[in-house]
């Protein structure tokens, strides 16, 4: 099958973002967003080929435009650096390159996506974003799990914000915790630690804009930059394929995207992840990998609807 032409009345969101060795003054320039790429794996809980997503989801941008009818806005407005990926980031070394760069695009963006990978590499994201702002900053999840299990994995990086960065457990917000999906050990630890929860099933008769603005309120109640976990198997299992512990049930695909734009809206959320897809199980259409490239697009559309 031969490739689509291409419509200049119809720029692709692909060509929207641009690898930073093509930005003028590429050392010292400053964007709107900017993007990396963590494509940690080997240590998952269970396993995972989520090292193939980053550029999944790059591709996928290919498949939208930049406008977004409902705000009347085009999101191509914002300038979007790609500033490539983290070499090996499972490695002791990777984590320490993860946090230097997360720290890179922090300071030259008002806006740094991260693009997993397992969920382990929320945690060094968020360390590199706050740097020396940890004692002010917040974290909000949108996760079926807590991520509050010993050891480092991709159910540890919650609880390893708290225990080695000194996060502050009251500034934390978990949206979407599910049920079947915890145990009564972690609801304790979560619950020890401060840890706001609004769960999957307080989810189902609230405007997601009101879920949102509490969970900004108690996560940036010190002031400090926010970080936004996306893991995506908070969503319904029939949306994410492509998300190994997505269970049956979790938030809709629509409801992902209005979540996605509630955050953009925020200015202080200075950072989001995505995470948990492994795009090599994804469905023949894609339609994991699709979602989260519009949950980009939707939060920088959030960005042209400030609060």
């Amino acid at each position: 099958m031969s490739a689509p032409k291409e419509d200049l009345l119809w720029p692709r969101a692909s060509a929207w973002l641009r690898p930073i060795a093509t930005a003028p003054n590429r050392d010292a320039a400053t964007f709107d967003l900017s993007l990396m790429g963590i494509p940690a794996h080997l240590t998952s809980i269970s396993p995972t080929n989520a090292h193939t997503t980053p550029a999944a989801i790059r591709a996928a941008l290919a498949r939208y435009s930049t406008f977004n009818w409902s705000i009347g806005q085009d999101v191509s407005s914002l300038s979007f650096a790609d500033f490539g990926d983290v070499v090996e980031p499972d490695s002791e070394a990777g984590e320490a390159r993860t946090v230097s760069l997360a720290t890179e695009l922090a300071a030259r963006s008002g806006l740094a996506i991260g693009l997993g990978g397992d969920n382990s590499v929320t945690f060094a994201m968020a360390k590199g974003v706050f740097g020396n702002t940890v004692d002010s900053a917040g974290l909000i999840t949108l996760d079926a799990h807590h991520d509050l299990r010993d050891g480092i994995s991709n159910g540890s990086p919650v609880r390893r914000l708290v225990d080695e960065a000194g996060l502050d457990g009251r500034r934390i917000v978990q949206i979407g915790i599910a049920d079947f999906s915890n145990s009564p050990a972690y609801a304790a630890r979560a619950k020890e630690l401060g840890i706001h929860v609004i769960a999957r099933s307080q989810l189902r008769n609230r405007p997601l804009a009101d879920v949102m603005a509490e969970a900004v309120a108690i996560a940036g109640s010190a002031g400090g930059p926010i970080h936004v976990d996306f893991d995506v198997d908070v969503c319904d299992r029939g949306a994410v394929p492509g998300c190994p512990a997505a269970a049956p049930g979790g938030l809709s695909a629509d409801q992902f995207r209005q979540l996605a734009f509630e955050v953009g809206r925020y200015s202080q959320v200075k950072s989001v992840d995505f995470t948990e897809i492994d795009a090599s199980i994804d469905s023949a259409d894609g339609r994991t990998v699709r979602l989260a490239a519009l949950a980009i697009l939707e939060v920088a559309a959030g960005r042209l609807s400030r609060i």
